[in-house]
């Protein structure tokens, strides 16, 4: 795969984690699959915010599909991306330890004039 093959790849997948009802999706997703008939109120947001959302999801490659009757069921296609969100968090974690001691400098240092 060429470079801006791979990077394009990268793209598609970080586009659809960078929205919080996707995230919220995933997490929702976690346990098994679940029908639309049962995101859709667990979300809140509208059927076709939500549709549009299950789509990008899917077309990235981070859901899969299938019907069952008139229903569409959803699933993680596969777990690594929860490794993903792991390491997002930790390095939330690391981003926030930081700022935590950058704080914590600030207010020994305005204690000290």
């Amino acid at each position: 795969m060429a470079d801006a093959e791979l990077i394009k790849s990268r793209e598609r997948i970080f586009k659809a984690l960078s929205d919080s009802t996707r995230l919220e999706i995933i997490e929702f997703l976690k346990d098994g699959e679940r029908c639309v008939c049962e995101i859709i109120p667990k979300l809140g947001k509208a059927q076709s915010t939500t549709s549009k959302s299950l789509d990008i999801l899917f077309v990235a490659g981070i859901l899969d599909r299938y019907t069952d009757g008139k229903k569409t069921i959803y699933s993680i296609k596969h777990d690594d991306i929860f490794k993903i969100m792991r390491d997002v968090d930790q390095l939330n974690l690391k981003n926030y330890s930081a700022f935590s001691k950058t704080v914590k400098a600030l207010e020994e240092k305005l204690k000290e004039e």
